[in-house]
This record gives structure tokens, sequence and C-alpha cells, in this order.
């Protein structure tokens, strides 16, 4: 294989790496980098060069770091999503119940409601106050089948009280949903989320 050829495939290889970090580091809740230093820090790596800090240096720092975004974001999506919610119970089609969960019913069904011990088939698409699409069965066009408690706990509370056929609008409080934990880059610590669930089967 000519020099040149490598140079393409490494130079590919290299930017392909780059989009997997990158996609990796965002899925972790990672939100922003200075590219220039962590390139540097590969540089040194891969050229053999003494790294400015130690392993454990390191390790603390990006602790810390996590630790002071997670807490900053953590505290801003609480108070958005608390007055998110408290605006949306002046729709008087909106339904709160004991926990927090408010629900809209968009499609009365007539079937049974499922148990705690069921699996249900369901359609869903999932967003987060601003509109911003995390998940959805609709459009990947295949609905989920799971059990009723190994959902959420907004989830399982909304689907003991649907009926098969009925679809309903959630908005879920986030200590009904992923906490202080978050899920993922998409879904941060303390976030409240919209999903619209149609039943479409107890399995």
């Amino acid at each position: 294989m000519s020099e040149q050829k490598m140079n393409d495939r490494l130079e590919k290889f290299s930017y392909a790496l780059g989009l997997s970090i990158a996609s990796n580091l965002i899925q972790s809740g990672v939100k922003t980098i200075d590219p220039s230093s962590f390139i540097h820090a590969l540089e040194d790596l891969f050229t053999g060069k003494e790294p400015n800090m130690s392993a454990d240096e390191a390790n603390r720092i990006l602790q810390e770091f996590m630790e002071e975004q997670q807490s900053g974001e953590a505290g801003n999506n609480l108070e958005s999503g608390l007055k998110f919610l408290s605006e949306n119970l002046k729709d008087d089609k909106v339904v709160e119940t004991a926990s927090g969960l408010q629900y809209k019913i968009l499609v009365h069904g007539d079937g049974e409601s499922p148990t705690l011990a069921d699996e249900v088939k369901c359609h869903y698409h999932g967003t987060l106050i601003d509109g911003t699409v995390f998940d959805s069965s609709v459009q990947r066009g295949t609905p989920a089948v799971f059990p009723v408690n190994g959902v959420i706990q907004g989830w399982v509370e909304a689907l003991q009280m649907m009926s098969v056929g009925s679809k309903w609008r959630l908005f879920v409080p986030s200590d009904l949903a992923y906490g202080e934990r978050g899920a993922g880059g998409s879904i941060g610590p303390n976030t409240t989320l919209i999903f619209d669930v149609e039943l479409l089967e107890i399995v």
C-alpha cells in the first residue's frame, strides 16, 4: 500500500475515532470541551511526552468539574421543570395526581387496564419541555413491549390508570422520572419529561 493511501486511511480512521469519542462524551453528559487542550493531551500521550498532570490529578479534576457542572444543571432543570408544571395546570384538561404526575387524555380507550404484573405494548414519543425529542418508538416505527413495573415511576402510575386503546400525554416531574442521576446526554439531572403514550395491548 502506498504511503499516501496509508495516510488517507489514517486520516479517516482518526476522524472516525474522534467522532466516536465525542459522541460517547456527549452521551455521558459532557456538554463542551476546550478542543485545543484535548488535542494537546492526545499529542502528549501518542508522542511519548510527559503529561502536564498525573493520572490521579486528572481523575480528580474530571470528577470535580463534572460534579460542579451537574450541580448547576440540576438546579436549573428543577426550577424550570417546576415552573413548567405549574403553568401546565392552567390547562383545564390537565389532571394532576397526588404524586405530582400530570396527564391529559388525548384518546379514550375502552379496553382493560394493566396491572403491575402485566407486560404491555405501547407506542410513545418522549420530549423535553423545550420540545427536544430524546426517544420515540413512533419515529422508529416499532412499538415497545415492556413490563409495567420495569419503567420510570411516572409510567408505572399512568399505565395502571390507562385502558387499552387510550392515548395520554404524560407530564412527568423529575422525581417520577430519572431524578438527580438523569439518563445520558439527552436527559440531564432533575429533568421534567413529556410523553405521548398509546397503550396498544396487554401482552
